[in-house]
């Protein structure tokens, strides 16, 4: 996987930690001895094999990074230069499925972990690995402990030709990274995260149009008025590449009916619009589906456009609601036009959501804002 977004688990594909199995430990321990003759490979696998079985992934990428920590012990210095030919001629660099990804991971663990009292020579390496899989997570305590140093750097990638390190200068400095933790100091101020990205608002690859949409989603959960604003000033003659920035790094701001994202994103200010909403039950149980139906009328003399959400008020065991907002339609209407919308709503039972019996409430949203809503009665036996 050539520095790229880890894939989801799935249920029919071999899960994600048995590409790091014995077999290909093996192979990763030849690859290093082509480099390092005296590595003992034997000794690396017997360690790194050891109860692999019952680890899940990123137990596996820090076991196996452990273990060349044990038997790499020589200068970091000297380790980065035979690092970064093994880079350089990695198999099949392109194999987005294969092992040769995966098995990158702990080296790149390594490196990073490694390299914290020689920082330059590191961040150096990093960018050097970042294509075998990606770094971002193994920039992170450089950002922390060395932050004025990694900033330096990742300003700098911005501007390099590789897509995969462009890519990691903005991934490596989410402030929520998943699997990565979160870096305060930029939650608490995002404006260095802001400099790097308006570099990258341009970038001609999706792969890093992609990362800067994530930050930029990442920091409106903490500072939603901010990102705001900085969209704002980056939509005046955008790209329709810069668009796709925008709007999907407001994507968060936008479900949860933010009003200054609509009219941001070009969407009609306070649309006049006449709404009901109907189930087609009044009571139902787990497992059964409720059809919604949403009647829309403009009240305008020119044509409107917005978007129509709907949000689902689920009971608590407390007594209270919470709210849920799911995707609808974007919708646009002429003067005096009116349009029927109709869905099927499942309260299924899952994993992520515990539910209770009660009044549930099923509201429409436009542009965010509430205008008609309904209850359903939900039966738990």
């Amino acid at each position: 996987m050539a520095s790229s977004e880890l894939p989801v688990e799935s249920t029919t594909a071999p899960l994600l930690k048995d590409h790091i199995n014995p077999q290909n430990i093996r192979l990763l321990a030849e690859l290093i001895k082509q480099y390092q003759p005296v590595f003992p490979t034997e000794d690396f696998i017997k360690l790194t094999t050891h109860q692999l079985d019952a680890m899940p992934l990123k137990t596996r990428v820090e076991h196996v990074s452990q273990a060349l920590a044990t038997f790499l012990v020589g200068d970091y210095a000297e380790n980065a230069k035979w690092l970064k030919q093994l880079a350089n001629n990695w198999p099949d660099k392109q194999d987005n499925n294969g092992w040769h990804s995966f098995m990158a991971w702990p080296l790149i663990d390594f490196a990073g972990k490694q390299g914290l009292q020689k920082p330059e020579v590191a961040l150096d390496l990093l960018k050097q690995l970042t294509s075998l899989f990606t770094a971002e997570f193994a920039i992170r305590p450089y950002i922390e402990g060395h932050f004025e140093l990694t900033y330096r750097h990742l300003m700098q990638w911005c501007n390099d030709p590789d897509e995969h390190v462009r890519r990691l200068a903005s991934e490596g400095i989410r402030p929520r990274l998943p699997w990565g933790g979160y870096l305060k100091a930029l939650q608490r101020d995002p404006q260095p995260i802001f400099a790097l990205l308006t570099q990258l608002k341009d970038d001609n690859s999706h792969y890093v149009q992609k990362s800067v949409a994530n930050n930029l989603n990442d920091i409106s959960k903490d500072h939603p008025q901010r990102v705001i604003a900085l969209c704002r000033e980056w939509i005046n003659e955008a790209t329709p590449q810069r668009r796709w920035i925008i709007r999907h790094g407001l994507r968060s701001l936008i479900k949860a009916g933010e009003p200054a994202v609509f009219q941001l994103l070009g969407y009609s200010d306070n649309p006049a619009v006449k709404a009901g909403l109907s189930l087609s039950k009044q009571q139902i149980s787990l497992g059964q589906s409720v059809g919604i139906e949403a009647t829309l009328i403009s009240r305008a003399s020119q044509p409107q456009t917005f978007v129509v959400d709907y949000r689902v008020w689920h009971m608590k065991a407390n007594g209270k609601a919470t709210a849920k907002v799911f995707k609808w339609k974007n919708v646009e209407l002429g003067r005096g036009e009116q349009i029927s919308l109709s869905k099927s709503h499942g309260f299924l039972s899952l994993t992520t959501r515990r539910y209770y019996s009660g009044r549930h409430t099923i509201e429409l949203l436009i542009n965010g804002v509430g205008h008609a809503q309904a209850d359903i009665e939900l039966l738990i036996e």
